[in-house]
């Protein structure tokens, strides 16, 4: 079993900056895909932005929404996971989860973030 904690969230203006962080409880150096996502009051947890891995090569993919503002990046020495959110805007208000899958089939959520952009 390997255990996820975020961190990071927080209250901030619009148009001000974040860095969530997700720290896993085992090496993330086998990972083959390491995401971010969110969840709003009364929608569905979407997807924010993930990293797949295959080999040396690191496709990374940003919801629309998110595009030039949140940027993904990990660092294995730490087992980190990480979320840079700029320019932020009220409806990126929500609950953000991370989630790391292991290619011997694990599959873990972090127990989410809270994010609240607001002036």
């Amino acid at each position: 079993q390997v255990q996820l904690v975020e961190s990071g969230g927080g209250l901030v203006q619009p148009g001000g900056s974040l860095r969530l962080s997700c720290t896993a409880s085992r090496s993330i150096l086998s990972v083959y895909f390491m995401g971010w996502y969110r969840q709003a009051p009364g929608s569905e947890r979407d997807m924010v932005a993930f990293v797949a891995i295959s080999g040396s090569v690191n496709r990374t993919n940003y919801a629309d929404s998110v595009k030039g503002r949140f940027t993904i990046s990990r660092d294995n020495a730490k087992n980190t996971l990480y979320l840079e959110m700029n320019s932020l805007k009220p409806e990126d208000t929500a609950l953000y989860y991370c989630r790391i899958r292991y290619p011997s089939g694990g599959d873990y959520w972090g127990k989410g973030t809270l994010v609240t952009v607001s002036s």
